[in-house]
């Protein structure tokens, strides 16, 4: 599951990546932990979670802090949306 946490602002000005499931840095945790009640109907232990931010700095500690609940198979996107780009991954915007 690739999961785009940019804000809308860096979205819009950067492109998207079609496909990706858009939660905002600001609520990741508690839509991905299977133990909260505000938590996502694909949220599981056992997802594999790629996180994706602009330049990969934001995108390795939500990965760090997704591994800390218990989501052992998350990671992130070394480098993130501009690496992408760069490396001529789909995009969109």
């Amino acid at each position: 599951m690739l999961v785009d946490i940019r804000p809308a602002a860096q979205r819009l000005l950067e492109g998207e990546v079609p496909g990706a499931l858009v939660v905002e840095r600001n609520v990741l945790e508690w839509r991905f932990d299977p133990g909260s009640d505000a938590r996502l109907p694909i949220a599981s232990y056992d997802l594999r979670v790629l996180v994706l931010c602009s330049e990969g700095y934001t995108s390795s500690l939500a990965a760090a802090a997704l591994v800390g609940l218990g989501i052992t198979r998350a990671t992130d996107v070394v480098g993130g949306f501009v690496a992408w780009r760069a490396a001529g991954l789909p995009t969109a915007g």
